[in-house]
């Protein structure tokens, strides 16, 4: 058994806000395809996500996959009757999520600051790594990080690298971030912990999990950045406990 060592941090939406630009850019498109077919019919917001999870694979995530997804849902549900300039706004919308404002969230600073000082911590996010890096270092907090991690997938597989090369066992880890999917469930399944800083709007694919009744206790959920310190102290209370025999 072990204490917690090590304290990872999402990006996106954990961070600095992201999802909404993603979103906002989703309200465009529909517009520009609702003048070619019955958005309800035509099951658009349905399709379009399911052409972003078959193109995962191949895309990844990000701006980029998100913008050929739309050029693929948009030419299949108009039977290709799309005009050429309208598939160029599509194209200008990807862009327009390229270039955002980096907007830390509320306290988010002091947060990681305040855990960075008692210990180590990581920054591990997924997507686009020309995108991912403007991001990092447009926030201004890249200097309190011992690692900045961009992975492809945020699975088993990517965490239990991480903590092999930071030779911590996965009982000493820690994870901060607003998917239960991707921040979250992985690292409780390996034997850590995690706190969940959920976000007012969260993409359909990050929505499914498959976190269980047992292991509430690997996971503390707060409603705001302020709060962080606090739940990995409880965190830390309760991996003490874990080591003693008296969880």
């Amino acid at each position: 058994m072990h204490m917690i060592q090590l304290i990872g941090f999402d990006g996106d939406d954990t961070l600095w806000h992201s999802e909404g630009y993603y979103q906002s850019a989703h309200a465009e498109f529909e517009s520009i395809v609702g003048r070619y077919v019955d958005l309800a019919d035509a099951r658009l917001h349905e399709r379009l996500l399911e052409t972003e999870r078959a193109s995962i694979r191949l895309f990844g995530y990000g701006a980029k996959g998100m913008t050929l997804s739309m050029l693929e849902a948009a030419f299949a549900v108009t039977g290709g009757r799309i005009a050429a300039d309208d598939m160029h706004r599509i194209v200008g919308l990807g862009k327009q999520v390229m270039a955002h404002p980096v907007e830390l969230l509320p306290g988010i600073r002091d947060a990681v600051a305040a855990i960075a000082h008692h210990y180590p911590v990581v920054l591990v996010t997924k997507g686009d790594l020309f995108h991912q890096e403007a991001k990092v270092a447009a926030s201004g907090l890249a200097d309190l990080f011992r690692r900045i991690e961009i992975v492809s997938e945020k699975d088993a597989r990517s965490y239990t690298r991480l903590l092999l090369e930071f030779g911590v066992e996965p009982e000493s880890f820690a994870m901060v971030g607003n998917s239960l999917r991707s921040d979250i469930e992985p690292v409780v399944r390996l034997g850590g912990w995690g706190i969940h800083v959920p976000y007012h709007v969260t993409w359909a694919h990050e929505l499914d999990n498959g976190l269980q009744p047992e292991h509430d206790r690997q996971v503390i959920r707060v409603d705001a950045a302020a709060s962080i310190p606090k739940a990995l102290a409880a965190l830390q209370s309760r991996a003490q406990a874990r080591i003693t025999g008296r969880d």
